[in-house]
């Protein structure tokens, strides 16, 4: 009598045979590690030293404290500097620092976007206006600008426009000289930061608003504008900082600004390098605060662009302090790798 052979699929009776048949992969051996091979040991990833960093970094820490320690043994009262650095008259020299710079900046932005729709008019006479404009400040430096201003009575001993007459010298005081001085000059940059503004927004946009029916200052004031300020706002911000420092030329023409404050102070009192630093960190907590807003405002207008935006220094901040280091690992088919 022949043996019977065990039907196919069904599995081997415990001790009857050979164990379960491992799955075969299609077109290819037997899933899981060669019989008897032993799997490879973990491979550990070393990283790389970069000793150039760890020299570079021990070298600018060492120029660091040569530094600190020159100005720790230099003959400055810092106690003076401690005094002055909220007195009365610097903190006053800062507010008018800062209310020059807002107006200035203010009128120089209002100016330049006209004169930067000017010169890409098709008319040539506010072309050429526009651009005679732009010559003459971006030609001239700005303390000449002030001055030329401020001694405005020696040519125009009355200011006369008709409906209202008056003295040159009660009208240009040193605030409206220090005003026309640097509105007027950062206008002629900002016409040229507007132009290529609008110059990057693709003519398209301006067709198909044309297209809806929209009139040119409608087209400009709706359409082309908001989508300029992603190019405008970045370097309008750098101009502002600019501006902040260079109202300190102000002083020339006795306006009372933060660095006529403490120049005032160190003639009475002959703390001259103390009020200069005094008068540097005003300036460096100014123009931090600025930078700053200046910072968040290029993320609100960048938003809609092709680039991903990188993180804020605050959330680069909260990921270093909420992220620990894990060691990642490699599965294969042979083991598994740890790195």
């Amino acid at each position: 009598m022949r043996d019977q052979e065990p039907e196919p699929g069904k599995a081997a009776k415990s001790g009857a045979g050979p164990g379960p048949v491992p799955p075969v992969s299609a077109g290819g051996p037997p899933a899981g590690p060669p019989v008897g091979k032993v799997p490879p040991e973990a491979v550990k990833a070393i990283p790389v030293r970069h000793y150039g960093r760890w020299i570079s970094a021990a070298v600018v820490l060492f120029l660091l404290a040569l530094l600190v320690q020159a100005f720790r043994n230099a003959d400055i009262a810092w106690e003076v500097v401690g005094e002055y650095l909220d007195a009365e008259t610097v903190v006053e020299g800062a507010l008018n620092t800062l209310w020059i710079t807002l107006c200035s900046m203010l009128l120089g932005v209002v100016l330049g976007v006209v004169l930067a729709v000017m010169r890409l008019s098709a008319n040539p006479v506010l072309s050429s206006v526009s651009y005679a404009y732009i010559w003459f400040f971006r030609g001239t430096p700005v303390l000449v600008q002030l001055f030329l201003w401020f001694n405005l009575a020696l040519i125009f001993p009355v200011f006369d426009i008709g409906f209202y007459e008056a003295d040159m010298n009660e009208v240009m005081t040193p605030f409206m000289a220090a005003l026309l001085g640097l509105g007027l000059n950062e206008a002629a940059y900002m016409a040229e930061i507007s132009r290529a503004g609008i110059l990057s927004v693709d003519r398209g946009q301006t067709e198909a608003a044309h297209a809806l029916g929209m009139s040119g200052a409608k087209t400009m004031r709706r359409i082309v504008l908001p989508q300029a300020m992603r190019v405008i706002v970045p370097p309008t911000g750098n101009e502002f900082i600019n501006m902040l420092k260079t109202s300190s030329l102000a002083y020339a023409i006795q306006y009372q600004e933060l660095f006529l404050a403490g120049r005032n102070i160190s003639s009475r009192t002959l703390a001259v390098m103390e009020m200069l630093i005094v008068v540097s960190v005003w300036y460096l907590v100014l123009t931090t605060v600025f930078s700053i807003g200046q910072y968040y405002l290029e993320r609100y207008f960048a938003r809609g662009s092709d680039h991903r935006l990188p993180p804020t220094p605050l959330q680069r901040i909260r990921a270093q302090l909420t992220s620990f280091r894990v060691r990642s690992k490699v599965r294969g088919a042979s083991g598994e790798v740890t790195v």
